[in-house]
């Protein structure tokens, strides 16, 4: 992109263009994902709806490849492209709460922590994901699960309404009744439609609730997953509690003894009375007595930021995922071949429980394509040394190659990779026709493809 054409596009905005030559730049190119470096050539953080509208109609009318960035948590760095321009929304953050409808309007750029601090105020929330530096944009068009899924449902399921910016630079509205096409795209099918510039969100009474942390050595991996696979479903849905191997951090509240160590245990959030969440929480001793279990109560923004500091940006990662109905007994055999193989200290695996309330809601009725699934699970490889980005792929790929066959067949689309379009196909099943009917209609060009892209259909 020539100077005169980085001009032009400046004079269109009240917020900068910030190109390769200019101070700031490698900053601003900076996302979560370390191991992602991709050039553009312009970034443009818009100051709000009209610089996005502007930025819009620019990258169409010049032939530019087109990224959208909200939190830049993209696990492949669809938020940036090279050689094209990055509209950036990282400065449109904002919550307004209105406590007595319970609505939060949240600005397409905010964080999960922006919507956390500002509702907890109202001892309210928003169902969304476990880590306060995603960006809700991201989260919220891939279906957003987290902490509170089986209580109140996935992130899409307390959407109420999104502005839009399209392809063709128009601004519109969208709910249930208005643009109803567009809204049913927008829960699940990730930024493939538009750039939102603003959500509003249902919120749910959530207040102080009830932590536990509880883990296992790495070779009892086999039976704490029996019991598990068989409790959680079962179990009230005041209780969310999503399983993982990890090698435990040093520090608080683990004993020093574990540090270090290889483990299997589950992460749990009782949004029930936090006094009774020992209580709720004492079959942890059925697969055996664990070697470390802690509950104590927790304001949800603390809970929504406790793993904010193990894993800050500027990591190597590398991940993929898959939707489980079961977790068979060969899964397990697989789970435990890879736990007992962690990599590096923050490699790990989870698996999310996406049952309870997200079931209520009819399988055709939002893009997410996995009402069925019981878990969304996540292999990821992390550390901070560029020298392992080839150890902790290999695990991931490794870990994710064995257990496919024992899944559903696609994956929650903010857990892939570049893996190819029959991915894409899997991930969306068969609302994939509709919603490539749905792109035709409001991005026939493609314009917005820097994504796990639904293609317009002919």
């Amino acid at each position: 992109m020539d100077t005169a054409t980085l001009e032009s596009l400046r004079s269109a905005l009240r917020g900068p263009v910030i190109g390769p030559e200019q101070p700031g730049y490698d900053e601003a190119r900076k996302i979560y994902n370390a191991m992602i470096d991709k050039r553009p050539a312009a970034i443009v953080p818009c100051a709000d709806a009209a610089d996005v509208i502007a930025a819009v109609n620019f990258g169409r009318d010049n032939g530019l490849e087109v990224a959208v960035r909200g939190g830049g948590h993209s696990g492949p760095g669809l938020c940036l492209v090279d050689d094209g321009m990055t509209i950036d929304l990282s400065r449109m953050r904002g919550v307004r709460v209105d406590p007595e409808a319970r609505t939060a309007q949240v600005a397409g750029g905010s964080l999960l922590g922006d919507v956390d601090h500002a509702t907890h105020a109202f001892g309210l929330a928003a169902p969304a994901g476990i880590v306060s530096t995603t960006g809700v944009g991201g989260l919220t068009l891939g279906g957003g699960h987290g902490h509170l899924t089986r209580k109140y449902g996935l992130t899409v399921d307390n959407l109420l309404s999104a502005d839009v910016v399209l392809a063709d630079g128009s601004f519109v509205t969208t709910d249930e009744n208005r643009h109803p096409d567009l809204f049913w795209a927008l829960r699940g099918g990730g930024g493939n439609f538009g750039v939102v510039t603003s959500f509003t969100y249902r919120l749910h009474p959530v207040d102080t609730v009830g932590l536990g942390l509880t883990v296992w050595p790495a070779e009892r991996t086999p039976e704490v997953l029996r019991w598990y696979r068989e409790f959680l479903p079962q179990a009230p849905e005041d209780l969310n509690g999503f399983f993982a191997v990890l090698v435990i951090p040093p520090g608080p509240p683990f004993p020093e003894e574990l540090h270090h160590r290889k483990m299997c245990g589950v992460v749990w959030c009782h949004t029930g009375d936090p006094d009774r969440t020992g209580e709720v929480l004492a079959p942890v001793n059925d697969p055996g007595p664990p070697a470390f279990h802690f509950t104590t109560p927790m304001p949800y923004p603390a809970v929504q930021s406790m793993f904010d500091e193990l894993i800050p940006p500027g990591l190597q990662w590398y991940w993929r995922g898959d939707f489980f109905d079961r977790i068979t007994d060969d899964a397990i055999d697989v789970h435990a071949k890879y736990a007992a193989n962690i990599p590096t200290e923050l490699s790990t695996m989870h698996l999310y429980p996406v049952d309870g309330a997200a079931h209520r809601v009819g399988p055709d009725d939002t893009a997410w394509g996995f009402r069925d699934a019981v878990w969304s699970g996540v292999y990821g490889g992390i550390d901070p040394d560029p020298g392992n980005a080839g150890v902790i792929r290999d695990w991931c790929v490794g870990y994710w190659e064995e257990l496919h066959p024992h899944s559903m067949g696609g994956a929650y689309v903010n857990f892939m990779m570049e893996e190819g379009q029959d991915r894409v196909h899997a991930t969306y099943r068969n609302h994939y026709d509709r919603l490539s009917q749905i792109k035709r209609t409001y991005d026939p060009d493609n314009l917005f493809h820097a994504n796990q892209n639904i293609k317009p259909a002919p």
